[in-house]
């Protein structure tokens, strides 16, 4: 054997290591997330959503439309909050929410958003305080800010996170849904965002497992396939004799 062949001996043996390990995190952590119950990570069941005739409901757009500039409308939303009907307004700038009966714009401050939480925990438990949050974290990694932060004292450490524009209730956030997605962070292999297969680390690792493939199927012909075709040589040689 030559020294070129026990150097990629070495490195096959320690990269077939590392992937080997990677393989067992991407087998245990896909067994985790199918183990745990889906409807528990996503926060449990939604509140039913209340079925009114809200076309009727909006005697305040004139109202509405004295504070817009019409041209810069891109899209509006007629719907619900805490049992009231409003208007989602969205604009190139901005999302703005208003009454629609008076037309008055809805602000969406603490004891507002600790209410629209409390309305659509399925237990209906009491909020604790809540917490405006300026900037995107893992949790709502896939919305914009500025969002409430309410936490509740459940069994599951519940966190629902309110968006301070409209109201919604963007995630329901629990100790489920934590360690689900710490699975998702190990499965997937981005350990930063969480959120794409399509960055470096995958790609490295997929490199390796070609890598490995090719060199295992050479380190195979220069060593076992070598000793057969002595053993059957010889094996011709004494059936000559």
């Amino acid at each position: 054997m030559t020294i070129k062949s026990i150097w990629l001996r070495r490195i096959h043996k320690w990269v077939g290591l590392a992937i080997g390990l990677q393989f067992v995190l991407w087998t245990v952590s896909g067994a985790a997330m199918a183990l745990l119950d889906m409807e528990t990570v996503a926060g449990g069941p939604r509140p039913q959503a209340i079925q009114s005739a809200l076309a009727g409901e909006a005697s305040g757009w004139p109202a509405i439309v004295g504070q817009l500039d019409r041209g810069t409308i891109e899209g509006l939303r007629l719907k619900t909050l805490l049992e009231r009907p409003v208007v989602e307004v969205r604009t190139a700038r901005s999302t703005q929410t208003f009454d629609a009966r008076t037309g008055v714009r809805v602000t969406i401050d603490a004891p507002t958003a600790r209410a629209i939480a409390q309305s659509n925990h399925p237990n209906g438990a009491s909020p604790g305080a809540a917490k405006v949050l300026t900037e995107r974290s893992l949790p709502v990694r896939d919305q914009e800010p500025p969002i409430w932060r309410v936490d509740f004292a459940d069994d599951d450490a519940s966190t629902y996170y309110v968006s301070a524009t409209t109201g919604a209730v963007l995630e329901r956030r629990n100790d489920t849904w934590r360690w689900w997605d710490f699975f998702w962070m190990l499965h997937n292999m981005d350990y930063a965002d969480r959120t794409s297969f399509n960055h470096p680390l995958v790609i490295t690792a997929g490199i390796a497992m070609a890598w490995l493939a090719v060199t295992g199927f050479w380190l195979l012909f220069r060593t076992m396939w070598r000793h057969d075709f002595v053993w059957i040589r010889i094996g011709r040689r004494d059936h000559q004799h």
